[in-house]
């Protein structure tokens, strides 16, 4: 007969946000437990690092963390990589002062890290890992529940994707105006539910972790030159290097803390007037760190209640549903917001409620009747993927646009949506398109892979959005966007200049 269970006690994370994803009990003979970190690469502002703390507490053992690069995942490169090992490089420093083991593994050849969590898991009392409904990484949290559930050891999922939880409503919202409803009704209480800002101090009473022997010698922790993500390190991995490391971002909570608090102290303050300007660079540049779980939503919101002394009292009765006026801040603040939470969150609503959530299927009625109706319509331009990827369009604004992209890992937001709208006209098929956005972005962008950049993508063929008029050829219903309209809105010229085709001009 199985020891018995612990008995529960209070926990700092909210039950909502607990998933267990297998059945076996919780294993009281265990010499650990294993912090699976997958999506939330962070020290802090982590709900499954507290869950994590909080059992090895109450099952007295110490707490070993798991941060593993595999090199064989979809659009793997340079870029992608250089960016989660700064990462690894700023947790090692952060956990090397506390008794909690964290353990960096990089696979150097595809199938290396197979077995590992398995292998940690046998002495392990229980396994707590991220929730992030997107990627590849469902397909291998449900892989991985079912062969720990063959050991005995459960796995727990744990949600700290955003302020409202995911589990928090069953409805998939088909606007940004019903969400902010739900959120409007239903956030409040979850505004007093943050995860720990400082959860190693927390920590410092556990017992140290200790990795067996066999398991250090199979996957050894990956070495400090490694992390430094240098080019020599990086060629000697198996991935992409034709996707070099991103200009201007550099992965990392470290690197994330300081990006937000220069943007709360320097850009905040100009962002409703100059985000949409191209040459203006009035945008927080959060996204990527949010992706690769560098940064949470959390301390986002934290760092602008404490900025702007706001408190929840001061947050309206009224449901509307409107961008401003709710929150009890300052509008810039509040447009800011509608980005962070309201857009991104949203996207994570639709991620983790459907699982056809990047394809065609998923839009709406509207989008795929109006765009089915305009198959046969004449295409001004057709390109192929690899011209989309070389930026060898017509269009002088599209061609910067993708060069910024490649360049940069980042596009800048309104662009990014002329740039979907562009390439849905100058494909043969709806389709099509989508197959183009989804293969660039994935692979140049930052912050692709994501729910939030899913959003984005989808919103060029109709998803969160209404039919418009008149009815347009290719387009139908869908919103239009032109070239020539965008010129006139946004000062282009320097931003033009910057991205321009090497030798095109003296």
């Amino acid at each position: 007969m199985p020891p018995p269970s612990p008995k529960p006690r209070p926990s700092s994370v909210p039950a909502i946000r607990r998933e267990r994803l297998n059945s076996p009990e919780i294993r009281t003979d265990g010499r650990y437990v294993v912090y699976w970190m997958t999506a939330y690469r962070r020290p802090a502002w982590n709900f499954a690092l507290d869950r994590a703390i909080e059992w090895a507490a109450r099952l007295s053992v110490p707490l070993i963390v798991l941060e593993a690069l595999r090199c064989d995942y979809p659009w793997n490169s340079d870029r992608f990589h250089a960016f989660v090992l700064a990462g690894m490089r700023d947790q090692r420093q952060a956990f090397a002062n506390s008794p909690i083991l964290y353990h960096a593994y990089v696979e150097p050849h595809p199938g290396a890290g197979k077995g590992q969590l398995a292998a940690l898991a046998e002495h392990a009392s229980l396994v707590v890992t991220d929730a992030f409904p997107c990627f590849f990484l469902p397909r291998m949290q449900a892989a991985a529940a079912r062969q720990l559930a063959q050991q005995g050891v459960p796995l727990e999922r744990v949600d700290s994707v955003g302020l409202f939880p995911m589990a928090a409503t069953d409805r998939v919202f088909p606007s940004a105006h019903t969400f902010r409803r739900q959120l409007q009704k239903d956030l409040v209480p979850h505004l007093n539910e943050f995860p720990d800002q400082a959860p190693l101090r927390r920590a410092a009473h556990l017992r140290p972790g200790k990795l067996p022997r066999n398991f250090l010698a199979r996957w050894p922790a990956a070495p400090e030159k490694l992390l430094a993500a240098n080019p020599s390190s990086l060629a000697t991995l198996p991935i992409d290097h034709s996707v070099g490391v991103a200009k201007n971002h550099k992965g990392g909570f470290r690197a994330g803390r300081k990006r937000l608090e220069s943007f709360l102290v320097n850009g905040l303050a100009r962002y409703a007037e100059d985000r949409n300007q191209p040459s203006e660079n009035a945008t927080s540049g959060l996204s990527p760190y949010l992706h690769f779980g560098h940064v949470s939503s959390h301390e986002i919101f934290a760092g602008l209640a404490k900025a702007h002394a706001w408190s929840p009292q001061q947050v309206s009765s009224r449901v509307t549903g409107s961008r401003e006026g709710w929150w009890g801040f300052d509008p810039v603040v509040e447009g800011f917001l509608d980005q962070v939470i309201t857009w991104r969150e949203l996207g994570f609503n639709m991620a983790s409620k459907r699982d056809d959530y990047d394809r065609f299927e998923s839009l709406p009625d509207f989008a795929r009747k109006t765009l089915d109706a305009h198959r046969s319509d004449r295409r001004s331009h057709l390109y192929t993927l690899a011209q989309f990827d070389g930026a060898q369009t017509h269009d002088e604004i599209w061609n910067a646009a993708q060069r910024e992209l490649t360049t940069t890992g980042c596009m800048h937001n309104y662009l990014r949506m002329l740039w979907g709208k562009k390439i849905l006209e100058w494909t043969e098929t709806p389709e099509e398109a989508l197959e183009v956005m989804i293969e660039l972005n994935n692979r140049y962008a930052l912050d692709g892979r994501n729910p939030n950049s899913y959003s984005g993508i989808f919103w060029c063929l109709g998803r969160y959005d209404r039919a418009f008029g008149p009815e347009r050829e290719v387009f139908g219903k869908v919103r239009f966007m032109s070239s020539e309209s965008t010129r006139r809105k946004l000062r282009l010229t320097s931003y033009l200049e910057q991205h321009k085709e090497p030798g095109l001009y003296p």
